[in-house]
């Protein structure tokens, strides 16, 4: 299970608008999870209160750490419970912002309802929820348009880009340019995760360090932390050789990539 050493570099900086522009993707129960944070001052009561798992919780903060682009949580020292957990100023932020959309969003709803139109009240249950572990705030830096289908270059990090390959169809719906704001996502069980990795012409390679890591014997589940402080999760097989703290590489296949526009 991570600890207190897992929290993310607490000089990343935030770009606000961004994070505005993200929040109306999140999921409620991973805010959920950071309200709950923020009134018991526990991860472990918290995930207890949302019904989750610990680990669920982490991976919980992390995507939201990546969609925000610097920590939401950080360790408290000293009080009369020994420390615990705190909000980050950005996490408090993303509370405040977080709550008024909900409050925006019900007021439209409700006057919508005053108007007759219920065939737009489903629009209350509006929000990516998805099971990809790998979420991450994206910069299109390259389109390539061939016969069939178009290839994207998306830049994470100034170490770090993922390939993407979509139809044209999806392209023109999309209206992709390099002013979009996008977020790539895939699955965790798409990622292998090694010391070294081979690269191949339509896959990605990331590189990153270790912050959790499975049995060395069986192998499993690894966490990477990029340069840009965002998380990638892979597997890795058995006898990996991986340890805490070590520089490992994420395969990642252009097909497995999914592009969401955000905007």
């Amino acid at each position: 299970m991570p600890g207190d050493q897992d929290f993310r570099d607490p000089t990343q900086k935030a770009d606000p608008i961004a994070l505005t522009r993200q929040l109306g993707q999140i999921a409620d129960k991973r805010l959920n999870i950071l309200r709950r944070i923020h009134e018991t001052g526990s991860i472990s009561e918290a995930a207890r209160l949302a019904g989750v798992s610990y680990k669920a919780a982490w991976q919980a903060l992390e995507t939201l750490s990546n969609l925000a682009g610097c920590p939401l949580v950080e360790k408290a020292v000293g009080g009369k419970q020994g420390g615990g957990t705190v909000l980050t100023p950005i996490g408090l932020t993303v509370l405040e912002l977080s709550e008024r959309l909900i409050r925006a969003r019900e007021k439209v709803l409700a006057e919508f309802a005053v108007e007759n139109t219920p065939a737009l009240l489903p629009v209350s249950s509006w929000s990516l929820k998805t099971s990809m572990r790998n979420q991450f705030p994206v910069r299109l830096v390259h389109i390539a348009r061939g016969p069939a289908k178009v290839r994207l270059t998306l830049e994470i990090d100034e170490k770090n880009s993922l390939k993407a390959s979509l139809t044209q169809e999806s392209a023109q719906i999309l209206g992709l340019s390099t002013e979009s704001h996008l977020l790539a996502l895939c699955k965790a069980t798409a990622v292998d995760i090694a010391k070294t990795i081979e690269p191949a012409p339509s896959a990605s390679v990331l590189t990153g360090t270790v912050i959790r890591t499975a049995r060395q014997d069986k192998g499993g589940e690894i966490t990477l932390r990029l340069p840009g402080g965002a998380s990638v999760v892979g597997f890795a097989r058995p006898k990996h050789g991986l340890k805490l703290g070590d520089e490992a590489q994420a395969l990642v296949s252009s097909q497995a990539v999914v592009v969401a526009l955000t905007e």
